[in-house]
């Protein structure tokens, strides 16, 4: 059936009454009338109340909203609420249920719903046909999303970075909402299930989320979850790039993960080079000066290969704030995928440009809380690193970190799924616990776990390529180590955190 979409006259045609388009701009548009097919409209209508199986192939669809006329979207929403009762579809129980929900005015009498079963033979096509009236219904939302973006923009009251996130929000909210996947039968569902148990049988037991490459910690945390914003904070030196980056490239590289990392602190290119050093095993110092024997020219380029292939994405823009985080983030997922997003570091990002007032924790705070938004909203992981207060250093003992020592805002525990901390022994020069050797450890201290258990999991902290492995994946012996039985002195143990009562959670 042919669209008419310039011969339509959409006020007072065919017994109905109150024809409009969207709430928000009237039936002309720049002098033009807005994408419609009345004709279709009628025939998913008519067909609706001839089969009824029609509705439920039409459901995943069109919503009411789809529809141009208002009188067809109350007629379909009459048709849900009956739907939603088992009670039959018919011209009779349409009217009826109409006056009940005191829709009736926006159409006149039941000869107009009669009539549209007069315009279609059958139901065969219905499908098809609903497919086109939702076509035409994105297209009067990018209308209707385009022109409010135009009227803003020449609003000079308007901060432009909120008028950027609310028109990418908008737009993704579109896509979102009008890409349905549908239906799937059992049998490929089945085929689908038992190919996700095969992979999962091959990695770390439990993994629902997003994995790390280090098997306590995903052992802990099932892999970084959807929708969960993780705190990463450490004092400076401990390493917290090192290890976000060892976990973008294992989550990448040896997952498939697609990762976003937006670097405040250093250069795109600088980050590059440690994720070469990581891979190929050559010293950050030789990648500085160039100095490489030939052998390590050799590591170089394959590791420059492997790397080519890796689904990272790193923006460096300097002080970036929440709304153009967001809407970079927006883009990367609709494009790429992503899977996973860090951000380095939280204080270094700035808060919106309508929000100068306040002090510098709640910039922060609302800083938190837009990351968390984030998370929820594009329904991926996001890691932000975190610095820690001198309080730590002022501490006597092993300086070990705290909830209490987060720099700035208590928002962001309150924010955070999952609040953890970098600590390694040998930085403070305590070398040595019990007569076992600390040297190259490193300790990750799940501090809070909104979904799960608190534990510190210890990893091997190689300086020299700013790298950190579980503790049995890397042999020092081969960097000359003074302490070739380390990996056996190594210990796993419970967090300190966990028996301190005083530390909220």
């Amino acid at each position: 059936m042919a669209n008419q979409d310039t011969n339509v006259k959409p006020i007072g045609n065919r017994g109905l009454k109150g024809v409009s388009g969207t709430t928000d701009i009237s039936n002309l548009v720049h002098g033009k009338l807005q994408p419609q097919a009345i004709p279709l409209e009628e025939a998913v209508l008519g067909a609706i109340m001839l089969d009824k199986n029609a509705l439920p192939s039409v459901l995943d669809i069109l919503t009411a909203e789809s529809f141009y006329v208002e009188g067809h979207k109350n007629i379909y929403l009459a048709m849900l609420k009956l739907f939603d009762q088992t009670h039959p579809i018919d011209i009779l129980t349409v009217f009826e249920e109409m006056k009940t929900q005191g829709t009736i005015e926006t159409i006149e009498g039941p000869n107009y719903i009669v009539n549209l079963t007069n315009k279609i033979g059958s139901s065969a096509n219905i499908e098809y046909h609903a497919r086109i009236i939702a076509q035409k219904y994105i297209q009067r939302e990018l209308i209707r999303v385009s022109t409010t973006i135009i009227n803003d923009s020449f609003e000079d009251t308007k901060d432009v970075f909120e008028l950027l996130d609310n028109a990418e929000h908008n737009l993704f909210a579109i896509t979102e909402q009008n890409l349905n996947r549908g239906f799937q039968k059992v049998g490929e569902l089945a085929v689908k299930a038992q190919t996700q148990l095969e992979e999962l049988s091959q990695k770390s037991e439990g993994l629902t989320g997003v994995p790390t490459g280090f098997t306590e910690l995903d052992r802990l945390t099932s892999g970084w979850q959807k929708s969960d914003l993780i705190i990463l904070a450490a004092r400076p030196g401990m390493g917290k790039t090192a290890f976000t980056l060892s976990l973008a490239k294992n989550a990448a590289m040896n997952f498939g993960k697609p990762v976003a990392i937006f670097s405040l602190e250093m250069a795109n290119i600088q980050l590059v080079q440690r994720l070469i050093s990581m891979e190929a095993e050559i010293s950050s110092r030789k990648l500085r000066n160039g100095q490489l024997e030939p052998h390590e020219w050799q590591q170089l380029r394959s590791a420059v290969e492997k790397l080519s292939e890796v689904p990272i994405f790193i923006d460096d823009t300097p002080a970036i704030n929440s709304f153009e985080l967001r809407a970079k983030c927006r883009r990367l997922k609709m494009q790429h995928d992503i899977q996973l997003v860090v951000i380095d570091y939280l204080q270094l990002m700035s808060g919106s440009m309508d929000k100068k007032s306040g002090n510098r924790e709640q910039e922060i705070s609302s800083i938190s809380r837009a990351l968390k938004g984030m998370a929820k909203e594009l329904n991926i992981p996001v890691i932000a690193l975190s610095q820690l207060s001198r309080a730590v250093e002022t501490r006597g003992g092993e300086k070990r970190p705290m909830l209490s020592d987060l720099r700035e805002s208590g928002a962001i525990e309150q924010d955070a799924d999952i609040v953890s901390f970098i600590y390694r022994p040998e930085y403070y020069d305590i070398t040595e616990d019990e007569g076992m050797s600390l040297k190259g450890v490193a300790e990750i201290i799940v501090a809070k776990h909104r979904n799960g258990a608190l534990d510190t999991i210890k990893l091997r902290f190689i300086d020299h390529f700013a790298k950190f492995t579980n503790l049995d994946e890397f042999d020092f012996n081969s960097l000359g180590s003074d302490d070739p039985g380390a990996d056996d002195n190594m210990i796993t143990r419970p967090s300190r955190l966990n028996d301190d009562e005083d530390i909220p959670f």
